[in-house]
C-alpha cells in the first residue's frame, strides 16, 4: 500500500492565517460519534463502517461498536464478546475492557486484540459484525506478567503486503517509562513465531500502529498523559517490522492545539478511504477541562500523508473535513427550532450538549411526524423519555413513554402535530433530537 503526499502539502504556499476554529458551530463533523469513546479501531466491510472502541470513562464490562453504511450516520451496540467476566485469567489486574484492534487476516478471518485486565486477549468472527468468540482457549495471549515492569495493553495487529502478520503492544506504569513490544504470528493469528522483541523508539508510551509506505515501515504511537494536555502522536521509521526504528524528522505529527481547540490528541488507527488516507484519533471532550476529575474521550478523524519514503507531514486537527466516500451530512431529519434554551439539541454537532429537563420543539406548521431519535450523552445507560405532541403549545398529549438505552434510541410516534415536548429527568444531556417523518 502506498501513502502519497497531498500536493497541497508539496505546493510550498503558506496557507493565510484563519482565526480559532469554533469548537461548538451548528454542523461540525468532529467529533464523528456522539457520546465519550476512546482508542478507536476502524475497518469495513462489505460496503459498511465498523468503529470499535473503548467506553469511556476507563472502559467498560463490554466495548462499544459502531456502525455506519455513510460515515456519518452511526449506530452504537456492544459486541457479545470480549466481556470483563468472560476475559479473565489469575493474572488479571481489575483495569476494564480496552483498547480493540480489529483487522482481517491472510485466511479471510477477522481477528481483534484487545485489552482485558491489563492483558491481551485475541477473538475471531467470520465478520466485523461477529459473533465473536475468544480464540485462545479461555486465556490471554499475552499475560499481565509477561513484563510486570510495564503495561501490557494496547495490542495492534499489523498484516504485511505478503500476509505475515505481527502483533505490537505495550505502555508503561504510572505515565511513564513506555515500552513497544513486537511478535511475529503465525498463520492462525494466535500463536508466535519466534519470540517476542523490544523495539522502543524514542518518545514511546503507548498505543502502537504499524502502516507500511513503499518499502518502509512506519511505526505511530502516542506519548503523554490522555488526562492531561501532553498527549500526542510520534512517529518512528525501519526498513524491517522489527525496526530498529528511527524517530521521523516530522515526529509528533498530532498534539494539542489550544488555539485549535484541540486538547490530548492520540491513541489512532489510520485508514484509507477512496484514494486518500485519514487518522481516526480520540481526543479530550470540550469544554475542557472539566470540573469533575472524569475522563471523558471523543473520536475524530483528519487528513493523513504519509510518503512513500516514511516522512509523515503534520496533522492539521479540525472540527470536520470532508471524508472521501463518506455523506457531505448526518442526516437530520425534519427541520425544527426550539422554544427556550435547547439549540444544541438541533445543531448537528457532537461536541455540544443540551442538559434536560423539558425541551419544546417547533417544526413551524402542523406536520406529519413519525417518529423520534434521541441521541444520549451516554450509550450504555439507561434514559426515561417521554414525548408530548401539541398542535397549538398548549394542549399536550403524550405519545411516546419508555425507558431504553442505545444510541440512537428509537422512539416510533405517529403523529400530526407543529409542537413536539421532550421530558427527561433534570441533567439528562442529549447530542441530538432528530424528528423524523
Amino acid at each position: 500500500m502506498r501513502w502519497l503526499l497531498a500536493a497541497a502539502l508539496v505546493a510550498g504556499t503558506a496557507p493565510a492565517a484563519d482565526p480559532p476554529p469554533r469548537w461548538n458551530a451548528p454542523g461540525d463533523t468532529n467529533p464523528v460519534l456522539p457520546g465519550y469513546f476512546a482508542d478507536p479501531s476502524i475497518v469495513r466491510d462489505a460496503g459498511r463502517w465498523y468503529v470499535f472502541a473503548t467506553i469511556d470513562p476507563w472502559g467498560g464490562e463490554r466495548l462499544g461498536l459502531w456502525t455506519s453504511d455513510n460515515g456519518r450516520d452511526w449506530r452504537f451496540s456492544t459486541p457479545d464478546w470480549p466481556t470483563k467476566a468472560a476475559a479473565k485469567s489469575a493474572t488479571a489486574g481489575d483495569a476494564n475492557v480496552w483498547a480493540p484492534s480489529v483487522v482481517k487476516a491472510a485466511n479471510g478471518r477477522w481477528y481483534m486484540y484487545v485489552s482485558i485486565g491489563s492483558e491481551i486477549w485475541v477473538g475471531t468472527a467470520p465478520s466485523p459484525a461477529g459473533p465473536w468468540r475468544d480464540a485462545h482457549g479461555g486465556k490471554p495471549l499475552i499475560a499481565r506478567d509477561f513484563a510486570p515492569a510495564y503495561h501490557m495493553i494496547d495490542a495492534e495487529a499489523f498484516v504485511d503486503d505478503d500476509g505475515r502478520a505481527y502483533l505490537y503492544w505495550g505502555s508503561g506504569l504510572n505515565w511513564t517509562n513506555g515500552h513497544c513490544f513486537v511478535v511475529a504470528l503465525k498463520p492462525d493469528m494466535v500463536t508466535f513465531d519466534g519470540s517476542p522483541r523490544d523495539v522502543t523508539p524514542s518518545g514511546y508510551f503507548e498505543a502502537p500502529l504499524m502502516v507500511k509506505a513503499g518499502k518502509r515501515y512506519v511505526l505511530t504511537y502516542s506519548d503523554g498523559n490522555t488526562t492531561k494536555d501532553t498527549y500526542k502522536v510520534r512517529y518512528a521509521v525501519g526498513d524491517t517490522p522489527f525496526g530498529p526504528f528511527t524517530e521521523g524528522a516530522t515526529s509528533p505529527i498530532l498534539e494539542t492545539h489550544r488555539d485549535r481547540n484541540v486538547v490530548s490528541p492520540g491513541h489512532h488507527a489510520v485508514f484509507r478511504s477512496g484514494s486518500d488516507s485519514y487518522i481516526l484519533y480520540h481526543r479530550q471532550a470540550l469544554p475542557w477541562p472539566r470540573r469533575d476529575d472524569a475522563v471523558l474521550r471523543q473520536v475524530a478523524v483528519d487528513r493523513l500523508a504519509i510518503g512513500i519514503d516514511g516522512v509523515v507531514a503534520k496533522v492539521v486537527p479540525t472540527h470536520g473535513i470532508p471524508v472521501a466516500g463518506w455523506a457531505s451530512h448526518r442526516d437530520t431529519g425534519l427541520r425544527w427550532r426550539p422554544i427556550g434554551d435547547g439549540a444544541a439539541a438541533a445543531d448537528d454537532n457532537y461536541a455540544t450538549l443540551w442538559r434536560g429537563g423539558t425541551l419544546v420543539a417547533d417544526l413551524g406548521k402542523a406536520t406529519r411526524i413519525g417518529g423520534s431519535e434521541i441521541r444520549p450523552e451516554f450509550a450504555t445507560s439507561d434514559y426515561h423519555l417521554t414525548i408530548d405532541a401539541s398542535a397549538d403549545g398548549k394542549a399536550w398529549r403524550t405519545i411516546a413513554d419508555r425507558t431504553a438505552s442505545g444510541s440512537p434510541i428509537v422512539l416510533p410516534h405517529a403523529v400530526t402535530a407543529r409542537y413536539l415536548r421532550l421530558r427527561t429527568a433534570p441533567g439528562t444531556g442529549i447530542w441530538e433530537w432528530v424528528v423524523r417523518p
